[in-house]
């Protein structure tokens, strides 16, 4: 079973952000939108404490942080996202700026069904070479990478892959790097240590699931999102949150 495309889109027109949500999802059953927002601002505090998208849809004029903001924002602190533009033909300037940050394409208002789901085959053909490389053992080989490179490589493979079991050491086999120095540098360029960076992925899968597939049980998760001994998914779940599964699953609306 592949797994799914996470997106976010940003847009402060709040019907065309519902159409292009909807849009998005009725393509392709993969794709899902995991937040839809109405400024810059929200999609940042969302990727912070809740999920790192695979692909941002952002417009470019928003209140408290715009388009552009955004985008310097996610390139900055979230390189393997995917970012296309939504604007007007009068904001191109702005779209060709955003072109510079590693934005791979925009979209012109009004927005044509043929053309957004033309991206979206593009886009899902990306991001599943993506992972397939991304598994495997010698995608750092054939020319010196950066410590920085690395790093997002190596997160990217954590994105990907940690609902199963991994460990630093493998990780580090997979890639041909050093465990204590993958440490390090992880640390040093992604600001926290690998395990933990596993950990908030796997907390924060199952925060979702927990939201959305009420009828699974505490078990159930734990195993989605690679824990599979029920009561280690427990104590770790309540040492992230501050309660149980159970608990956190009893105060959701």
């Amino acid at each position: 079973m592949l797994n799914p495309i996470h997106v976010i889109v940003a847009e402060d027109e709040p019907l065309l952000l519902r159409t292009l949500a909807s849009q998005i999802q009725k393509t392709d059953a993969l794709f899902q939108v995991v937040h839809a927002a109405g400024d810059g601002e929200s999609v940042l505090r969302f990727m912070e404490r809740v999920q790192v998208p695979d692909i941002l849809f952002t417009d470019i004029h928003m209140p408290v942080l715009d388009g552009i903001g955004l985008i310097r924002a996610v390139e900055r602190d979230y390189p393997a996202v995917k970012k296309i533009v939504i604007s007007g033909y009068s904001e191109f300037e702005y779209a060709h700026q955003a072109l510079k940050m590693n934005v791979i394409d925009y979209l012109l208002k009004p927005l044509k069904i043929r053309e957004l789901e033309s991206l979206l085959s593009r886009l899902k053909t990306s991001i599943e070479s993506d992972r397939a490389a991304l598994k495997s053992p010698s995608v750092l080989a054939g020319r010196q990478y950066s410590a920085e490179e690395i790093v997002r490589t190596v997160a990217d493979f954590i994105k990907n892959n940690y609902s199963q079991e991994l460990s630093l050491e493998e990780i580090a086999r997979q890639f041909n790097v050093n465990a204590s120095h993958l440490s390090k540098i992880f640390l040093k360029y992604n600001g926290e240590a690998p395990s933990k960076y596993i950990m908030s992925l796997r907390i924060n899968e199952a925060k979702q699931l927990l939201s959305l597939k009420k009828g699974l049980s505490v078990k159930e998760i734990g195993e989605a999102v690679g824990y599979p001994d029920p009561y280690y998914f427990s104590r770790i779940f309540k040492q992230s949150t501050g309660m149980t599964p159970t608990e956190y699953k009893s105060r959701l609306p």
